[in-house]
């Protein structure tokens, strides 16, 4: 297996064939798709293989151009098989319950990508999954982003039997030409340009069944993924991501400051900003980021009322937030949730 500085962020090299093999049913052939990317399959024969992740989002661009499928990623979603993706697949799929089932995949993601992370957030009738890079400077490839959310969907169905309802869906890349796909895939109308993919389901889905689940075969893959989890060395996120989530994680108690932050993570004001700046931002920019991208998630989710979004926000009141919503956008919350 080949092994790769740790500086750069890497996948298992199963993600890399999933593709190959995807692009190939379309009628792809094999041998061009691995001369125009430097694929080579032969890094598969080792179940524990990494390629780079460049290489993975070179793969999904040109299968999608090769194919000529623009929605190849929801496209090789249906053609997800148990095992797919080795001990993180299995440790998923013999979950007793989807709600555990979800619980699993957020642990042991880290198996699979060194950047990628799901988070789930409960709130009292939803739930909402999310997924982004642990990176300020490298985000999903539209095709990967697609692939990872209607594969939850797929996933879902085949180990509960029993069909999820999505109440809202968000993608951090621009609005493609044609959303037909989406639509008919997900049953709404995605929000796109969110800060980052995520998808958002009743809660009562958590507590679905998984009936073919074996207790026995489950004890056996949870030991052995913890052991691969205890092994692997992650990729550390750059600083600008670490205050990038904490903003986040406190907006609802009202926009932390340059100070409040700087004594949470135990440096001066200046030093924060200069390491900052050194990573191409500034402290005003990212928080006033952070609150248009959350803003936006916010919005996607109709069971919110706009109310309960601006104080989310942090906002003391509705009106500022409708100032700065349509500064950030240049329409009012109203309109944004408008059917397209």
């Amino acid at each position: 297996m080949k092994n790769f500085p740790r500086s750069i962020p890497t996948v298992l090299s199963r993600i890399g064939l999933f593709i190959a093999h995807a692009a190939t049913a379309t009628g792809v052939s094999a041998q061009e798709l691995y001369r125009v990317t430097g694929f080579d399959p032969a890094t598969h024969t080792n179940p524990d293989a990494r390629i780079p992740l460049a290489l993975e989002t070179k793969l999904w661009n040109a299968a999608a151009e090769l194919s000529n499928d623009a929605d190849f990623g929801l496209h090789a979603a249906a053609m997800i098989r148990p095992g797919a993706f080795d001990v993180f697949d299995y440790a998923v799929r013999t979950a007793p319950d989807l709600g555990s089932a979800l619980a699993r995949m957020v642990r042991y993601n880290r198996l699979v990508h060194d950047l990628a992370a799901f988070n789930v957030v409960e709130q009292m009738d939803t739930i909402c999954i999310e997924h982004q890079f642990n990176s300020a400077d490298i985000r999903p490839c539209r095709h990967a982003s697609e692939f990872t959310l209607a594969s939850l969907f797929i996933i879902g169905r085949q180990m509960t039997g029993q069909s999820l309802t999505p109440l809202s869906i968000t993608f951090p890349h621009a609005k493609p030409d044609q959303i037909s796909e989406h639509l008919r895939i997900f049953g709404v109308t995605p929000v796109f340009g969110a800060q980052l993919s995520s998808l958002t389901l009743p809660r009562s889905v958590m507590a679905y069944p998984i009936p073919d689940a074996d207790p026995g075969l489950s004890r056996i893959v949870m030991a052995h993924a913890e052991q691969l989890l205890a092994s692997t060395i992650s990729i550390t996120p750059d600083f600008t991501t670490t205050v990038r989530n904490y903003l986040a994680e406190h907006m609802a108690q009202g926009p932390k400051t340059l100070s409040e932050i700087a004594k949470q993570m135990h440096m001066s004001e200046r030093s924060l900003q200069r390491r900052l700046e050194s990573e191409g931002t500034r402290f005003a920019k990212l928080a006033d980021e952070v609150r248009k991208e959350l803003a936006l998630r916010y919005i996607a989710d109709r069971h919110l009322a706009l109310g309960e979004v601006a104080y989310l926000l942090g906002f003391a009141e509705p009106s500022p937030f409708h100032r700065a919503f349509k500064r950030w956008t240049g329409m009012t919350p109203a309109a944004a949730r408008q059917p397209p």
